[in-house]
């Protein structure tokens, strides 16, 4: 079967066809700059040469048309339209009414639909995508896979903020994570490298990229992570704060005079390691040059960063009684040696110790601990539309 992944933004759509056979990618692209002036589309099919097509692109639903058209034209395309055997459609928030992939239909989407007040950026953004294939390719079996499903196993210690618990009740308050679909795929692909049961491992899974986010799972399934209701709670991230004080929204708009739209603002946007290097940069290899030139700021964000990811794999190990492998994945995680030496070499007090040598990978899996070290350490490319595919696949097949 021939599955199309769409992973629809506010103003952008990327997509991937996958053979569920092989998994093997045939084609993929973006959708850039939807509803704005100079949209695109570029996409890459098996074997050639990327491709860019500058057209207007008014709304989501001619986006659709778009990919459709490069999937299939005589040119360069890679499949009859009939050949495309479902949809896999990413979706930020299933909020607690989804903890698992799903077929969609309108009871489904009504139910994303009641839930996108908790990710009103990206709720909305993915149902006009569903909307716009729907209308596109009418019959064809679509599929709902959540960012948030794979956490829903965390058990209500966890997930509870100490707030009133009316607020939990009538609002949903708690935290639900993120980031799951790549925490999924990674611990299930870390169980099949280490070659155990999965009923048998701790792991720790660390997802560090502009966004980033740990999650810990024992026996298969996720007991904690550290993002919350929103992805702005957890770890020191690109533009993120991570954890902070609540009280510093009202003293920061009492100090400077602005509106909570303000702050929600820069706590997003410009905060993170960008707003701890001086606003150096937010992407990790400007600030490892800055670190090793010995930029202040950049040395201040990045030691702030490691020192909050260590911080989380020592409480998650202490929450899962014990860790048998921390795993690294997406764009810091898969690319950096340097961030993750930085990190494992502070990691001995559970007896993980790298290998430097190993450590020397980029985008690979593989193993980079030593063989004497207690715990594993490995580092395993994340894959969230093969992990969509999968899914998508499992329920139409």
């Amino acid at each position: 079967m021939k599955i199309l992944v769409i992973n629809c933004g506010s103003s952008s759509l990327k997509f991937q066809l996958i053979d569920s056979d092989s998994e093997a990618v045939i084609c993929k692209g973006l959708c850039e700059r939807i509803g704005i002036d100079g949209s695109q589309i570029s996409y890459t099919p098996e074997g050639k040469d990327k491709i860019t097509n500058v057209t207007p692109m008014p709304d989501h639903n001619r986006a659709i048309e778009l990919v459709i058209e490069a999937l299939t034209n005589k040119e360069n395309g890679v499949v009859e339209l009939s050949e495309i055997g479902a949809v896999g459609h990413r979706i930020v928030h299933g909020g607690e009414k989804f903890t698992k992939s799903v077929v969609i239909n309108e009871e489904v989407i009504k139910a994303i639909e009641e839930v996108s007040d908790l990710a009103p950026l990206h709720n909305p953004a993915n149902l006009i995508g569903i909307r716009a294939c729907q209308k596109v390719m009418p019959g064809v079996p679509m599929v709902a896979v959540f960012d948030t499903a794979f956490h829903q196993t965390m058990p209500q210690n966890a997930y509870l903020y100490g707030l009133p618990y009316s607020y939990y009740e009538k609002y949903g308050i708690r935290r639900y994570g993120f980031h799951g679909t790549s925490h999924s795929y990674v611990s299930k692909r870390a169980v099949e490298i280490l070659g155990k049961d999965a009923k048998d491992l701790n792991l720790i899974v660390c997802h560090l990229g502009n966004g980033a986010s740990i999650s810990a799972v024992k026996g298969g399934q996720c007991v904690d992570t550290s993002m919350g209701l929103t992805p702005l709670e957890g770890l020191i991230m690109g533009t993120r704060t991570g954890d902070i004080d609540p009280s510093v929204v009202e003293f920061v708009m009492k100090k400077e005079n602005s509106t909570v739209a303000d702050v929600t603002n820069f706590l997003n946007k410009k905060s993170g390691v960008f707003g701890l290097s001086d606003e150096l940069s937010s992407d990790f290899r400007d600030l490892e040059d800055g670190y090793n030139n010995g930029h202040a700021g950049a040395i201040r964000a990045v030691d702030a960063f490691v020192y909050r990811v260590v911080k989380y794999i020592g409480a998650y190990t202490a929450a899962m009684g014990s860790v048998d492998a921390i795993c690294f994945t997406a764009g810091v995680g898969e690319n950096s040696g340097f961030v993750r030496k930085l990190i494992c070499d502070k990691l001995s007090f559970i007896g993980a110790v790298l290998d430097n040598d190993a450590n020397k990978v980029r985008g690979e899996e593989k193993f980079i601990s030593t063989p004497e070290s207690k715990v594993k350490l490995l580092v395993v490319p994340t894959n969230e539309e093969l992990a969509i595919a999968r899914d998508t696949f499992e329920l139409c097949k």
